[in-house]
């Protein structure tokens, strides 16, 4: 909270006061909400809704949506970008590259079952310098490139590294009860649990997304997700 809202509140606080030009603001598909429908796809349209399956990083995003729009109604040009689950080379230890180390050490042997949105990190920042040039005031942009079943992530991820895909699917309840111990050995060894319950609830969820406004508005023509595996695995 003190980073993604008080923080952002921070930067456009500063962007006002000194005359900014435009203001583009990373936040993210979390901000959108989560719908409990699995044929839902979500879009900049979508509206927040309290839910147990929204988690407490997507309602600092969406808080931080609300500092924008705060800033945008004194005046600020502002933009939004809602990317979805980012994948990159990254740093060891940190967000997606932990997936990738677990596969490429062949640690990966369940996925999960739900379907999620995935992009370049370097497709989120051409999505970013597009929408600086070409978007409007007031604008949200959806960058998500491509709506896939973690069976398919992984699948792609381990393909890349020459590791075997993992092959049993991962039933959510099963997932719930694997983050709990996960949390209780991390408590322990207080170390970063590898599956937090939020993220568990997560992986089991089907989250869709729509890109049609920004591939339309900025042009936007996000990789294939097999690209970039393969760009993270050379890379590694």
């Amino acid at each position: 909270m003190s980073v993604n809202v008080d923080g952002t509140a921070a930067v456009v606080g500063a962007a006002l006061a000194g005359g900014v030009r435009r203001l583009v603001h990373a936040s993210s598909v979390a901000a959108l909400g989560r719908s409990n429908r699995p044929d839902a796809v979500l879009d900049e349209n979508a509206q927040w809704q309290r839910s147990k399956s929204n988690s407490a990083y997507g309602y600092s995003k969406y808080l931080a949506e609300l500092e924008v729009k705060r800033g945008i109604a004194e005046g600020l040009d502002a933009v939004m970008v809602n990317p979805s689950l980012i994948f990159g080379l990254g740093r060891k230890g940190e967000n997606t590259r932990r997936i990738v180390d677990q596969i490429r050490r062949k640690r990966m042997r369940m996925f999960p079952a739900g379907v999620t949105g995935v992009v370049d990190v370097l497709d989120v920042a051409d999505g970013m310098v597009r929408a600086m040039q070409y978007g409007e005031a007031g604008d949200r942009l959806v960058l998500a490139a491509h709506n896939l079943s973690w069976e398919e992530v992984f699948g792609q991820l381990a393909r890349a590294c020459g590791a075997a895909p993992p092959t049993i699917r991962l039933a959510p309840a099963a997932g719930i009860l694997a983050a709990c111990f996960s949390e209780a050995f991390a408590f322990l060894t207080r170390t970063e649990a590898l599956l937090p319950r939020a993220n568990a609830r997560f992986m089991s969820a089907v989250n869709r997304y729509d890109n049609t406004l920004a591939c339309e508005k900025l042009g936007w023509r996000p990789r294939p997700f097999e690209e970039t595996a393969r760009r993270i695995a050379d890379a590694l």
